[in-house]
């Protein structure tokens, strides 16, 4: 299926491991222009490099933390240094810890905030404009499934990102008349490193696969593949939707 990304812009955040770094290979075989980032800067060229080796497409890669609002400015302005526009921003970010309610103090709400919100509301603002003027653009929210269904011990996560679903579906209204579309994804339990982190700090994660229709995880190339038809031309009349890739795991009807 062509999907129409030859030469768009993308812009991944959180794209050096996990589901951004899958998201960022997914573009990159489509034949979109991609711009990783993430905190570290060694395993931000690592990935980098892999990309590069697997695609024959050259990326550019930003070091900065999104979630501090000096470091995501930078990051956007060398991006429109060098691309002058962005046509897909695909917003994403790592999670926060879990524990309880009464495990957690003030400041550990405003560190979720700015992690999970802040760095969302940050980047739309930063790419936006081009979009508008060129009439053209993909905003996709990497949130969770615990938005839908929240999962226990993960507080902090269920009430912040559904934050970011009220964004996205907001936006989606405001948007569509620029032909800008808006949605949102949400991953569920996906093989990668932050659900070793879940199941070793909670082993009771590790049967969350009894409750997976599919009977399974899911696996990460199969997360992109959902975000790359939401970025493509195929998906033009599709907005303010909020996409569960989770095996059948959300019980509810809507």
């Amino acid at each position: 299926m062509e999907l129409g990304l030859k030469n768009k812009v993308a812009f991944i955040a959180a794209s050096s491991q996990g589901l951004g770094k899958s998201v960022a290979l997914e573009l990159a075989q489509e034949g979109a222009n991609i711009i990783i980032c993430g905190r570290n800067k060694d395993v931000l060229e690592k990935t980098k490099q892999e990309i590069e080796n697997q695609t024959n497409r050259e990326l550019l890669a930003l070091t900065g933390d999104l979630s501090v609002a000096a470091e995501r400015e930078q990051i956007i302005q060398s991006v429109l240094q060098v691309y002058n526009r962005v046509d897909i921003l695909v917003t994403n970010t790592g999670g926060p810890p879990t524990g309880k309610f009464e495990a957690f103090k003030q400041e550990d709400w405003d560190k979720a905030y700015h992690q999970l919100l802040a760095s969302v509301i940050g980047l739309i603002n930063g790419f936006l404009p081009g979009m508008k003027q060129r009439r053209w653009g993909r905003i996709i929210a990497i949130t969770s499934m615990a938005v839908k269904q929240p999962v226990n011990n993960l507080i902090l996560s269920n009430s912040v990102r559904a934050s970011v679903v009220g964004l996205i579906k907001t936006l989606s209204n405001e948007l569509g008349m620029y032909n800008i579309t808006v949605n949102n994804v949400m991953p569920g339990y996906t093989e990668t490193d932050r659900l070793k982190e879940l199941i070793e700090n909670n082993p009771s994660f590790a049967s969350a696969k009894t409750e997976i229709p599919l009977g399974r995880f899911g696996k990460p190339e199969e997360f992109a593949a959902a975000v790359a038809f939401l970025a493509s031309e195929r998906a033009s009349y599709i907005t303010g939707v909020s996409l569960a890739v989770d095996g059948g795991w959300i019980k509810g009807l809507f």
